[in-house]
Protein backbone atom coordinates (compact mmCIF):
# COMPACT_ATOMS: atom_id res chain seq x y z
CA UNK A 1 0.00 0.00 0.00
CA UNK A 2 2.08 3.03 -1.41
CA UNK A 3 0.86 6.27 -0.75
CA UNK A 4 -2.25 7.70 -2.74
CA UNK A 5 -2.35 9.17 -6.06
CA UNK A 6 -5.46 10.74 -7.35
CA UNK A 7 -7.26 8.17 -9.52
CA UNK A 8 -8.15 9.26 -13.09
CA UNK A 9 -11.56 7.38 -12.99
CA UNK A 10 -13.85 6.17 -9.72
CA UNK A 11 -15.98 3.37 -10.19
CA UNK A 12 -19.99 4.78 -8.63
CA UNK A 13 -22.44 2.40 -7.75
CA UNK A 14 -25.97 4.31 -8.10
CA UNK A 15 -27.56 2.75 -4.83
CA UNK A 16 -26.90 0.58 -2.03
CA UNK A 17 -24.25 -1.54 -1.64
CA UNK A 18 -26.48 -4.69 -2.07
CA UNK A 19 -28.81 -3.26 -4.83
CA UNK A 20 -27.85 -5.84 -7.66
CA UNK A 21 -30.16 -4.24 -9.88
CA UNK A 22 -28.19 -0.66 -9.36
CA UNK A 23 -25.96 0.21 -12.23
CA UNK A 24 -22.48 0.88 -11.65
CA UNK A 25 -20.74 4.18 -13.90
CA UNK A 26 -17.38 4.96 -13.91
CA UNK A 27 -16.63 8.98 -13.46
CA UNK A 28 -13.50 10.86 -13.92
CA UNK A 29 -12.45 11.48 -10.80
CA UNK A 30 -12.28 15.47 -10.53
CA UNK A 31 -16.02 15.25 -12.16
CA UNK A 32 -16.97 13.08 -9.13
CA UNK A 33 -15.89 15.56 -6.75
CA UNK A 34 -17.58 18.19 -8.58
CA UNK A 35 -20.97 16.37 -8.46
CA UNK A 36 -21.00 15.46 -4.89
CA UNK A 37 -19.86 19.02 -3.80
CA UNK A 38 -22.90 20.24 -5.45
CA UNK A 39 -24.96 17.44 -4.09
CA UNK A 40 -24.12 17.74 -0.80
CA UNK A 41 -22.94 21.92 0.15
CA UNK A 42 -24.46 25.28 -0.93
CA UNK A 43 -22.56 27.14 -3.38
CA UNK A 44 -23.44 30.66 -1.58
CA UNK A 45 -21.71 29.22 1.56
CA UNK A 46 -18.54 31.08 2.65
CA UNK A 47 -15.16 29.89 0.32
CA UNK A 48 -13.35 28.60 3.51
CA UNK A 49 -16.49 26.19 3.77
CA UNK A 50 -16.94 25.17 0.86
CA UNK A 51 -13.11 24.46 0.54
CA UNK A 52 -13.10 22.69 3.79
CA UNK A 53 -15.63 20.72 3.09
CA UNK A 54 -14.28 19.55 0.12
CA UNK A 55 -11.02 18.48 0.74
CA UNK A 56 -13.08 16.17 3.43
CA UNK A 57 -14.85 14.70 0.09
CA UNK A 58 -11.94 14.67 -1.75
CA UNK A 59 -10.56 12.68 1.19
CA UNK A 60 -13.09 10.71 2.32
CA UNK A 61 -13.22 9.03 -1.72
CA UNK A 62 -9.63 8.53 -1.72
CA UNK A 63 -9.83 6.58 1.92
CA UNK A 64 -12.61 4.48 -0.08
CA UNK A 65 -10.19 3.23 -2.82
CA UNK A 66 -7.02 3.73 -0.95
CA UNK A 67 -8.77 0.42 1.26
CA UNK A 68 -10.24 -1.17 -1.65
CA UNK A 69 -12.98 -0.65 0.91
CA UNK A 70 -15.51 -2.31 -1.23
CA UNK A 71 -13.14 -4.32 -3.22
CA UNK A 72 -12.06 -6.16 -0.66
CA UNK A 73 -15.37 -7.17 0.11
CA UNK A 74 -16.48 -8.54 -3.60
CA UNK A 75 -17.89 -5.64 -5.13
CA UNK A 76 -16.91 -4.37 -8.65
CA UNK A 77 -17.35 -0.30 -7.56
CA UNK A 78 -15.38 1.72 -5.33
CA UNK A 79 -17.87 3.76 -3.72
CA UNK A 80 -21.84 4.26 -3.80
CA UNK A 81 -24.00 6.60 -4.22
CA UNK A 82 -26.09 6.47 -0.93
CA UNK A 83 -25.30 9.07 1.68
CA UNK A 84 -26.39 5.66 4.12
CA UNK A 85 -22.89 4.54 3.54
CA UNK A 86 -20.90 7.42 1.00
CA UNK A 87 -21.49 10.57 -0.17
CA UNK A 88 -24.22 11.75 -2.13
CA UNK A 89 -24.08 11.40 -6.16
CA UNK A 90 -26.86 12.30 -8.82
CA UNK A 91 -26.04 11.41 -12.08
CA UNK A 92 -26.35 13.96 -14.34
CA UNK A 93 -26.91 16.73 -11.85
CA UNK A 94 -26.33 20.58 -12.57
CA UNK A 95 -22.52 21.48 -11.54
CA UNK A 96 -22.17 24.58 -9.34
CA UNK A 97 -19.90 27.39 -11.12
CA UNK A 98 -18.33 28.22 -7.54
CA UNK A 99 -17.88 24.43 -6.46
CA UNK A 100 -16.62 23.65 -10.32
CA UNK A 101 -13.81 26.26 -9.71
CA UNK A 102 -12.30 24.93 -6.27
CA UNK A 103 -12.85 21.43 -7.38
CA UNK A 104 -10.47 22.28 -10.18
CA UNK A 105 -7.78 24.24 -7.92
CA UNK A 106 -8.09 21.26 -4.63
CA UNK A 107 -9.40 17.80 -6.91
CA UNK A 108 -5.35 16.34 -6.16
CA UNK A 109 -4.78 17.45 -2.42
CA UNK A 110 -5.94 15.49 0.51
CA UNK A 111 -5.80 14.86 4.28
CA UNK A 112 -3.49 12.92 6.37
CA UNK A 113 -2.46 12.16 10.12
CA UNK A 114 0.35 14.13 10.74
CA UNK A 115 3.26 10.72 10.34
CA UNK A 116 1.16 8.41 8.20
CA UNK A 117 0.28 8.08 4.56
CA UNK A 118 -3.23 6.94 4.32
CA UNK A 119 -6.08 9.34 3.85
CA UNK A 120 -7.97 10.35 6.48
CA UNK A 121 -11.22 8.80 6.72
CA UNK A 122 -12.77 11.99 6.88
CA UNK A 123 -15.91 11.32 7.97
CA UNK A 124 -19.03 13.90 8.10
CA UNK A 125 -22.77 14.85 8.20
CA UNK A 126 -24.85 17.87 7.76
CA UNK A 127 -24.79 18.56 11.63
CA UNK A 128 -28.55 18.99 11.87
CA UNK A 129 -30.31 16.26 11.15
CA UNK A 130 -27.38 13.99 11.67
CA UNK A 131 -24.79 13.95 13.81
CA UNK A 132 -21.28 12.33 13.60
CA UNK A 133 -17.84 12.21 15.33
CA UNK A 134 -16.31 14.03 12.18
CA UNK A 135 -16.89 17.27 9.96
CA UNK A 136 -20.30 19.44 10.42
CA UNK A 137 -20.73 20.52 7.01
CA UNK A 138 -23.08 23.63 8.51
CA UNK A 139 -20.86 24.11 11.43
CA UNK A 140 -18.34 25.03 8.73
CA UNK A 141 -20.47 27.93 7.90
CA UNK A 142 -20.74 29.27 11.22
CA UNK A 143 -16.67 28.86 11.61
CA UNK A 144 -16.02 29.78 8.17
CA UNK A 145 -18.26 33.33 9.12
CA UNK A 146 -15.77 33.98 12.20
CA UNK A 147 -12.92 33.91 10.01
CA UNK A 148 -11.59 30.39 10.56
CA UNK A 149 -9.07 29.40 7.32
CA UNK A 150 -10.11 26.01 5.29
CA UNK A 151 -7.50 24.28 7.74
CA UNK A 152 -7.91 25.73 10.72
CA UNK A 153 -11.87 24.33 10.28
CA UNK A 154 -10.67 20.88 9.05
CA UNK A 155 -8.30 21.26 12.29
CA UNK A 156 -11.31 22.06 14.44
CA UNK A 157 -13.07 18.91 13.44
CA UNK A 158 -10.76 16.26 12.72
CA UNK A 159 -7.59 17.88 15.04
CA UNK A 160 -4.67 19.43 15.21
CA UNK A 161 -2.51 16.77 13.80
CA UNK A 162 -3.58 17.01 10.56
CA UNK A 163 -1.65 18.05 7.45
CA UNK A 164 -2.60 18.34 3.90
CA UNK A 165 -0.78 16.94 1.30
CA UNK A 166 -1.16 18.79 -1.73
CA UNK A 167 -0.76 18.21 -5.82
CA UNK A 168 -0.54 14.28 -5.52
CA UNK A 169 -0.03 12.46 -8.83
CA UNK A 170 -2.76 10.98 -10.94
CA UNK A 171 -2.18 7.24 -12.25
CA UNK A 172 -4.59 4.71 -13.62
CA UNK A 173 -7.17 3.17 -10.59
CA UNK A 174 -5.34 -0.26 -10.91
CA UNK A 175 -6.91 -3.32 -8.56
CA UNK A 176 -4.16 -4.03 -5.90
CA UNK A 177 -4.43 -7.70 -6.74
CA UNK A 178 -2.19 -7.53 -9.72
CA UNK A 179 -3.81 -10.85 -11.51
CA UNK A 180 -1.23 -13.04 -10.86
CA UNK A 181 -1.86 -15.97 -7.95
CA UNK A 182 1.54 -16.21 -5.17
CA UNK A 183 2.52 -19.05 -4.23
CA UNK A 184 5.62 -20.52 -2.96
CA UNK A 185 8.53 -19.66 -4.54
CA UNK A 186 6.66 -15.95 -5.88
CA UNK A 187 8.80 -12.89 -5.34
CA UNK A 188 8.26 -9.14 -5.57
CA UNK A 189 6.93 -6.21 -3.32
CA UNK A 190 3.35 -7.78 -3.50
CA UNK A 191 4.81 -10.73 -1.34
CA UNK A 192 6.92 -8.26 1.08
CA UNK A 193 3.04 -6.44 1.76
CA UNK A 194 1.39 -9.47 2.29
CA UNK A 195 4.40 -10.92 5.18
CA UNK A 196 3.51 -7.07 6.51
CA UNK A 197 -0.03 -7.51 6.87
CA UNK A 198 -0.32 -11.33 8.07
CA UNK A 199 2.48 -9.84 10.89
CA UNK A 200 -0.34 -7.47 11.70
CA UNK A 201 -3.00 -9.33 11.54
CA UNK A 202 -1.42 -12.16 13.82
CA UNK A 203 -1.43 -9.43 16.88
CA UNK A 204 -5.33 -9.79 16.99
CA UNK A 205 -5.73 -13.33 15.71
CA UNK A 206 -4.70 -16.10 18.56
CA UNK A 207 -4.69 -19.08 15.42
CA UNK A 208 -2.58 -16.77 13.55
CA UNK A 209 0.97 -15.55 14.56
CA UNK A 210 3.34 -15.81 12.27
CA UNK A 211 6.49 -13.99 12.77
CA UNK A 212 7.63 -13.68 8.87
CA UNK A 213 10.30 -11.80 7.99
CA UNK A 214 10.26 -9.12 5.51
CA UNK A 215 11.68 -10.42 2.14
CA UNK A 216 9.87 -10.43 -0.99
CA UNK A 217 10.66 -14.30 -1.10
CA UNK A 218 7.38 -16.34 -1.03
CA UNK A 219 8.99 -18.78 1.09
CA UNK A 220 8.21 -21.94 3.60
CA UNK A 221 7.20 -20.33 6.61
CA UNK A 222 5.01 -17.85 4.59
CA UNK A 223 3.01 -21.09 3.07
CA UNK A 224 2.32 -22.22 6.36
CA UNK A 225 0.87 -18.52 7.66
CA UNK A 226 -1.38 -18.37 4.35
CA UNK A 227 -2.72 -21.80 4.87
CA UNK A 228 -2.96 -20.55 8.58
CA UNK A 229 -5.49 -17.31 7.64
CA UNK A 230 -7.12 -19.80 5.03
CA UNK A 231 -8.40 -21.79 7.75
CA UNK A 232 -9.37 -19.08 10.38
CA UNK A 233 -11.64 -17.29 7.70
CA UNK A 234 -13.12 -20.51 6.03
CA UNK A 235 -11.32 -19.59 2.53
CA UNK A 236 -9.58 -22.86 0.29
CA UNK A 237 -6.37 -23.94 1.87
CA UNK A 238 -4.48 -24.26 -0.59
CA UNK A 239 -1.70 -22.08 0.40
CA UNK A 240 -1.40 -19.44 -2.53
CA UNK A 241 -2.93 -16.53 -2.51
CA UNK A 242 -5.36 -15.71 -5.13
CA UNK A 243 -7.57 -12.75 -5.50
CA UNK A 244 -10.52 -14.11 -2.82
CA UNK A 245 -7.24 -14.62 -0.24
CA UNK A 246 -5.68 -11.57 -1.41
CA UNK A 247 -8.75 -9.22 -0.61
CA UNK A 248 -9.86 -11.08 1.97
CA UNK A 249 -6.12 -10.70 3.58
CA UNK A 250 -6.72 -6.74 2.89
CA UNK A 251 -10.02 -6.56 4.40
CA UNK A 252 -8.69 -8.02 7.86
CA UNK A 253 -5.73 -5.56 7.78
CA UNK A 254 -7.75 -2.76 6.95
CA UNK A 255 -10.35 -3.55 9.61
CA UNK A 256 -7.25 -4.54 12.42
CA UNK A 257 -5.98 -0.95 11.57
CA UNK A 258 -8.90 0.85 11.28
CA UNK A 259 -8.06 2.49 8.11
CA UNK A 260 -11.56 3.20 7.33
CA UNK A 261 -11.91 4.43 10.62
CA UNK A 262 -11.71 8.31 11.76
CA UNK A 263 -9.17 7.56 14.47
CA UNK A 264 -7.01 5.02 12.60
CA UNK A 265 -4.13 3.45 13.53
CA UNK A 266 -2.43 4.51 10.46
CA UNK A 267 -0.03 3.59 7.81
CA UNK A 268 3.76 5.01 8.41
CA UNK A 269 6.16 5.54 5.54
CA UNK A 270 8.06 2.85 6.72
CA UNK A 271 4.96 0.43 6.44
CA UNK A 272 4.56 1.14 2.61
CA UNK A 273 8.22 1.33 1.86
CA UNK A 274 9.24 -0.88 -1.14
CA UNK A 275 12.34 -2.83 -2.27
CA UNK A 276 10.95 -3.68 -5.66
CA UNK A 277 10.39 -1.19 -8.34
CA UNK A 278 6.77 -1.17 -9.79
CA UNK A 279 8.06 -0.67 -13.13
CA UNK A 280 11.12 -1.09 -15.26
CA UNK A 281 12.62 1.33 -17.84
CA UNK A 282 15.07 2.58 -19.94
CA UNK A 283 18.14 3.60 -17.44
CA UNK A 284 17.14 1.33 -14.99
CA UNK A 285 19.77 -0.73 -13.32
CA UNK A 286 19.81 -3.19 -10.64
CA UNK A 287 19.61 -7.32 -10.06
CA UNK A 288 15.36 -6.35 -11.03
CA UNK A 289 16.77 -5.63 -14.40
CA UNK A 290 19.10 -8.51 -14.53
CA UNK A 291 16.69 -10.61 -14.17
CA UNK A 292 13.70 -9.27 -16.50
CA UNK A 293 16.68 -9.90 -19.25
CA UNK A 294 17.15 -13.36 -18.29
CA UNK A 295 13.70 -13.88 -18.71
CA UNK A 296 13.59 -12.54 -22.16
CA UNK A 297 16.59 -13.72 -23.07
CA UNK A 298 15.46 -17.37 -23.07
CA UNK A 299 12.14 -16.34 -24.77
CA UNK A 300 14.67 -14.85 -27.26
CA UNK A 301 16.64 -17.86 -27.61
CA UNK A 302 13.42 -20.01 -28.72
CA UNK A 303 11.70 -17.21 -30.82
CA UNK A 304 13.45 -15.46 -33.62
CA UNK A 305 10.84 -12.63 -33.75
CA UNK A 306 12.65 -10.99 -30.38
CA UNK A 307 15.73 -9.56 -29.63
CA UNK A 308 18.60 -11.17 -27.42
CA UNK A 309 18.78 -8.09 -25.01
CA UNK A 310 21.79 -8.99 -23.49
CA UNK A 311 22.08 -9.62 -19.48
CA UNK A 312 24.13 -6.54 -18.50
CA UNK A 313 22.04 -5.55 -15.31
CA UNK A 314 21.11 -2.06 -17.26
CA UNK A 315 17.50 -1.18 -19.24
CA UNK A 316 19.83 -0.59 -22.01
CA UNK A 317 18.75 0.44 -25.65
CA UNK A 318 18.81 -3.12 -26.72
CA UNK A 319 16.57 -4.52 -23.87
CA UNK A 320 14.28 -1.97 -24.79
CA UNK A 321 13.97 -3.24 -27.94
CA UNK A 322 13.38 -6.56 -27.05
CA UNK A 323 10.90 -5.37 -24.24
CA UNK A 324 8.99 -3.10 -27.46
CA UNK A 325 9.22 -6.50 -29.83
CA UNK A 326 7.71 -8.38 -27.00
CA UNK A 327 4.95 -6.16 -26.27
CA UNK A 328 4.23 -6.00 -30.37
CA UNK A 329 3.81 -9.92 -29.92
CA UNK A 330 0.94 -9.46 -27.35
CA UNK A 331 -0.56 -6.76 -28.34
CA UNK A 332 -0.30 -4.67 -25.19
CA UNK A 333 0.63 -1.06 -25.28
CA UNK A 334 4.12 -0.38 -27.06
CA UNK A 335 6.21 1.56 -24.68
CA UNK A 336 9.27 -0.15 -23.72
CA UNK A 337 8.44 -0.24 -20.09
CA UNK A 338 7.82 -3.58 -18.12
CA UNK A 339 4.87 -2.50 -15.87
CA UNK A 340 2.41 -4.97 -14.58
CA UNK A 341 0.44 -6.15 -17.72
CA UNK A 342 4.21 -6.92 -19.98
CA UNK A 343 5.57 -8.31 -16.27
CA UNK A 344 2.74 -10.63 -15.86
CA UNK A 345 2.68 -11.50 -19.87
CA UNK A 346 6.70 -12.33 -19.62
CA UNK A 347 5.93 -14.57 -16.70
CA UNK A 348 3.05 -16.36 -18.21
CA UNK A 349 4.91 -16.84 -21.88
CA UNK A 350 8.10 -18.29 -20.05
CA UNK A 351 5.48 -20.56 -18.02
CA UNK A 352 4.13 -21.62 -21.38
CA UNK A 353 7.96 -21.91 -22.94
CA UNK A 354 8.97 -24.54 -20.70
CA UNK A 355 6.62 -26.89 -20.98
CA UNK A 356 7.03 -26.89 -24.56
CA UNK A 357 10.54 -26.86 -25.43
CA UNK A 358 10.79 -29.19 -28.04
CA UNK A 359 13.33 -32.09 -28.17
CA UNK A 360 15.64 -30.42 -31.01
CA UNK A 361 15.95 -27.25 -29.61
CA UNK A 362 19.64 -28.35 -27.59
CA UNK A 363 18.68 -27.53 -24.59
CA UNK A 364 16.60 -29.22 -21.54
CA UNK A 365 13.76 -27.89 -19.64
CA UNK A 366 15.76 -28.58 -16.38
CA UNK A 367 18.58 -26.09 -17.56
CA UNK A 368 16.34 -23.39 -17.70
CA UNK A 369 14.88 -21.45 -14.52
CA UNK A 370 11.71 -23.02 -13.01
CA UNK A 371 10.26 -19.91 -12.69
CA UNK A 372 9.72 -20.20 -8.50
CA UNK A 373 12.39 -19.06 -6.24
CA UNK A 374 13.71 -21.79 -4.24
CA UNK A 375 13.85 -21.12 -0.24
CA UNK A 376 15.47 -23.44 2.47
CA UNK A 377 13.02 -25.40 3.81
CA UNK A 378 11.45 -26.18 0.27
CA UNK A 379 11.36 -30.03 -1.15
CA UNK A 380 10.50 -31.58 -4.66
CA UNK A 381 12.09 -32.23 -7.94
CA UNK A 382 12.72 -28.79 -8.53
CA UNK A 383 15.06 -28.64 -5.58
CA UNK A 384 16.28 -31.98 -6.79
CA UNK A 385 17.28 -30.76 -10.01
CA UNK A 386 18.98 -28.11 -8.34
CA UNK A 387 21.10 -30.02 -6.16
CA UNK A 388 22.26 -32.04 -9.06
CA UNK A 389 23.38 -29.00 -10.86
CA UNK A 390 25.40 -28.02 -8.25
CA UNK A 391 27.03 -31.65 -7.69
CA UNK A 392 28.64 -30.81 -10.88
CA UNK A 393 29.15 -27.29 -10.40
CA UNK A 394 31.14 -28.11 -7.49
CA UNK A 395 33.07 -30.61 -9.53
CA UNK A 396 34.04 -28.10 -11.70
CA UNK A 397 34.73 -25.49 -9.06
CA UNK A 398 36.70 -26.57 -6.14
CA UNK A 399 35.44 -23.50 -3.97
CA UNK A 400 32.05 -24.90 -3.86
CA UNK A 401 31.65 -27.55 -1.36
CA UNK A 402 29.92 -30.20 -2.53
CA UNK A 403 26.60 -31.12 -1.13
CA UNK A 404 24.17 -34.79 -0.73
CA UNK A 405 21.66 -34.68 -3.60
CA UNK A 406 18.75 -35.29 -0.55
CA UNK A 407 15.81 -33.34 -2.26
CA UNK A 408 15.80 -30.86 0.63
CA UNK A 409 16.81 -27.74 0.27
CA UNK A 410 18.56 -28.04 3.41
CA UNK A 411 21.66 -25.94 5.28
CA UNK A 412 24.10 -27.70 2.98
CA UNK A 413 22.53 -26.61 -0.14
CA UNK A 414 22.21 -23.06 1.18
CA UNK A 415 26.05 -22.56 1.83
CA UNK A 416 26.51 -23.66 -1.85
CA UNK A 417 24.48 -21.53 -3.16
CA UNK A 418 25.99 -18.42 -0.75
CA UNK A 419 29.22 -19.65 -2.31
CA UNK A 420 27.68 -19.59 -5.92
CA UNK A 421 26.18 -16.14 -5.79
CA UNK A 422 29.57 -14.56 -4.30
CA UNK A 423 31.72 -15.96 -7.00
CA UNK A 424 28.79 -14.63 -9.15
CA UNK A 425 28.72 -11.25 -7.96
CA UNK A 426 25.06 -12.03 -6.72
CA UNK A 427 23.75 -10.73 -3.55
CA UNK A 428 24.10 -13.20 -0.89
CA UNK A 429 20.34 -14.56 0.03
CA UNK A 430 20.98 -18.03 -0.01
CA UNK A 431 17.81 -18.77 -1.83
CA UNK A 432 17.77 -19.18 -5.47
CA UNK A 433 15.93 -17.13 -8.11
CA UNK A 434 16.60 -16.80 -11.93
CA UNK A 435 20.64 -15.22 -11.72
CA UNK A 436 21.57 -18.19 -9.21
CA UNK A 437 19.64 -20.63 -11.21
CA UNK A 438 21.04 -19.19 -14.08
CA UNK A 439 24.80 -19.22 -12.36
CA UNK A 440 24.82 -22.61 -11.17
CA UNK A 441 24.08 -24.32 -14.72
CA UNK A 442 26.66 -22.35 -16.20
CA UNK A 443 29.24 -23.55 -13.43
CA UNK A 444 28.12 -27.29 -13.71
CA UNK A 445 28.28 -27.27 -17.69
CA UNK A 446 31.71 -25.39 -17.88
CA UNK A 447 33.46 -28.55 -16.99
Amino acid sequence: MPEARIPEFITVHLGDPDDAAAPNIQVPFIDYIKNVASSEIYPTWPESALRANIYAQVTYALNRIYTEWYRSRGYDFDITSSTRYDQKFIQGREIFEPVSRIVDDLFNDYLVRQGFVQPLFAQYCNGTTSQCEGLSQWGTVDLAQEGLTPYEILQYYYGDDINIVFNAPTSANLPSYRGLPLRLGSAGEDVRTLKRQLNRIGQNYPGLRPRLELTGIFDVPMEEAVRSFQRIFNLNVDGIVGKATWYKIKSIFNGVRGLAELDAEGLTQEDVSREYATALRPGDSGEQVRQIQYYLSVLAYFDEELPLPGQSGVYDAATEATVRAFQRQQGLTEDGIVGRETWNAIIRDYARLRTSIPPEAGVSADEIYPGRVLTPGQTGRDVEVLQRFLVQAAQNVPEIPLIEETGVYDAQTEAAIRTVQGLEGITQTGVTGALTWDAVVSLAKDG
